[in-house]
């Protein structure tokens, strides 16, 4: 990725916005490892220790994740994000005190909200989701239970809403990671994603904020 060449004042600030920038708009994605610290001196144009300093402050950040002996790489897309993916006993439960927030009032507008289209896009999603939970692959099933979350979102067809789930997708993303179990330990969950998938195509709202709130609960008296 070409970079521009910064001026000389305010290096290490120039050099992190450059950086930053290049995280958030997608052009070095999340897990990828980042230019070296030669290929950055070379695009930049400045010296070895600017380019550390910068480094430095976006992986104290929670932008980068430096790996010694192996790289550096993107370990998430907004500073907020970065740092609650940290996601010990304190932060798990804000993180799932925060989806059940948002996505017990998404459900209910979902179920208010949703239309035809959104009826068999949510049947695909819960489907795949329940099929991969008894797979091998656990990153397949994090990432279908994930994007079942996120549709669900999506149904309430409130665009803000859904920017703010975006804004945090990475931390949504690393909570369900982090409380990730298969079918058979907790069966529950499988009935708990059922329910709360048919209260919505039902239109019935209470019901479907109750699912979701019930589903966090249980999350956090399960995990914190």
């Amino acid at each position: 990725m070409a970079l521009v060449t910064t001026q000389r004042t305010g290096l290490v600030d120039q050099v992190i916005e450059q950086m930053r920038t290049a995280v958030t708009e997608g052009e070095w994605p999340i897990g990828e490892r980042i230019p070296t610290e030669s290929e950055l001196v070379t695009s930049l144009g400045v010296g070895r220790n600017t380019v550390r300093e910068a480094v430095r402050a976006l992986s104290h950040s929670g932008l980068l994740e430096v790996r010694q002996g192996d790289g550096t790489y993107v370990r998430a897309t907004s500073e907020l994000s970065g740092a609650m993916r940290r996601l010990c006993t304190d932060e798990l439960r804000e993180a799932l005190e925060v989806r059940r927030m948002i996505e017990a009032d998404g459900a209910y507008h979902a179920a208010l909200r949703r239309t035809e289209d959104d009826v068999s896009a949510l049947r695909v999603a819960l489907r795949e989701r329940n099929a991969t939970v008894h797979g091998d692959d656990e990153t397949t099933a994090v990432e279908a239970d994930f994007q079942l979350h996120l549709l669900i979102i999506d149904c309430a067809h409130n665009t803000l809403l859904s920017e703010l789930y975006r804004g945090l997708m990475e931390t949504m993303r690393a909570s369900v990671a982090t409380t990730f179990s298969r079918t058979n330990e907790y069966p529950d969950d499988q009935i708990m994603h059922d329910a709360l998938v048919e209260a919505i195509i039902a239109r019935d709202a209470e019901r479907a904020a109750r699912e979701a709130g019930g589903f966090f609960e249980d999350l956090l008296r399960r995990h914190t």
